[in-house]
């Protein structure tokens, strides 16, 4: 969070924390209203963002990435990760682009490791990578009228499920029929916030948190890194994975476990009934006590308890009880998804 941004922000009465806005003041009022569906507005500076420029921008990105690069067009955003070679996942993200580039968005927590990891590859390659962070103020709508407002503030709305709408000073996203990010300069950012605030209320980080997770998004973190292959976090089924494509680091295993059919683990939407604070990377026991999964992400439930996506062997979920950390910990009650898992 850059300092004009932080300033203006704390003006507007934010409680913020290592760079993140946990609140306005009343975290439970904002959670209700989060949850009932009401037009909230978010800032999401935990979330940082990679610029990539330069005429092999896209044939670079193509050979690193799971998702397919030359779909992402000025109108068309798209969800990928970057793995390992074995498959394994460093990172989630939702990337798209404009005149000047690629930009990735990934949590702040990732982006300094994945960029020097990238930046490994560049060699002889004609693109440059940069952390544009600071540049950008990024912006999240949530809510039944969301749509209505983005459309009366910007004069347009982008087409359902990541159409983009560029125009000189912003970036607007469609991440769903009801929720939308808006990518702009920090020059610009503090009038869209107010032109926001006249119709939504503003919420801290963890609301918008838990959005992403009912919507079904894995969110990979530094506790879940090199966890899981894309396909168990439903990657595949948001349109992160393309099986046509040609080679990128993990590629190999990513496709021979599609075509064999060999998932033994999914990622699950629950609701887990305590007051403890649950974190990413906390393992999920079965009946037998034996380790049957991990938390991807979780955030607090407007309904109480939490709410999390897990990675969670399928069977177990069939057959047995899910509980958190132990055996004797609180059960996980599964909800469902908001796709369909072929």
């Amino acid at each position: 969070m850059n300092s004009i941004w932080h300033s203006f922000q704390e003006k507007n009465d934010a409680v913020i924390e290592n760079n993140s806005i946990i609140n306005y003041g009343n975290a439970s009022t904002e959670l209700k209203n989060t949850g009932s569906n009401t037009l909230i507005v978010a800032d999401l500076s935990h979330s940082g963002i990679i610029h990539f420029s330069g005429e092999d921008a896209s044939e670079f990105l193509q050979g690193q990435l799971s998702c397919d690069v030359t779909k992402i067009d000025h109108h068309k955003a798209q969800y990928g990760s970057c793995c390992t070679p074995k498959g394994r996942m460093l990172a989630s993200f939702l990337i798209w682009r404009n005149s000047s580039g690629y930009f990735m968005q990934l949590p702040i927590s990732l982006l300094i490791t994945l960029e020097k990891r990238l930046s490994m590859y560049v060699m002889r390659a004609k693109v440059k990578l940069s952390n544009d962070s600071d540049k950008y103020v990024r912006i999240g709508v949530a809510g039944s009228l969301a749509s209505e407002v983005v459309e009366k503030i910007f004069g347009v709305s982008p087409d359902p499920f990541l159409g983009v709408i560029n125009s000189e000073n912003e970036n607007v996203i469609c991440l769903s029929q009801d929720r939308f990010e808006i990518v702009t300069t920090q020059e610009h950012a503090p009038k869209i916030w107010e032109d926001l605030k006249k119709y939504a209320m503003p919420v801290g980080r963890f609301c918008w948190d838990w959005l992403e997770i009912k919507a079904g998004i894995p969110v990979i973190t530094p506790a879940t890194q090199e966890q899981f292959v894309p396909q168990m976090t439903n990657l595949e089924a948001i349109g992160g994975i393309s099986f046509q494509k040609g080679c990128y680091p993990g590629q190999e295993i990513i496709s021979r476990t599609h075509f064999l059919g060999k998932i033994k683990r999914r990622m699950y939407l629950a609701n887990i009934c305590t007051k403890e604070f649950i974190s990413a990377g906390d393992e999920l026991y079965s009946n037998k006590k034996q380790v049957c999964g991990m938390v991807v992400n979780a955030a607090p439930s407007p309904e109480g308890g939490y709410d999390v996506l897990a990675v969670i062997q399928t069977d177990s979920v069939k057959n047995e009880n899910i509980y958190w950390k132990e055996t004797k910990g609180p059960t996980l009650k599964i909800l469902p998804l908001p796709y369909v898992l072929k």
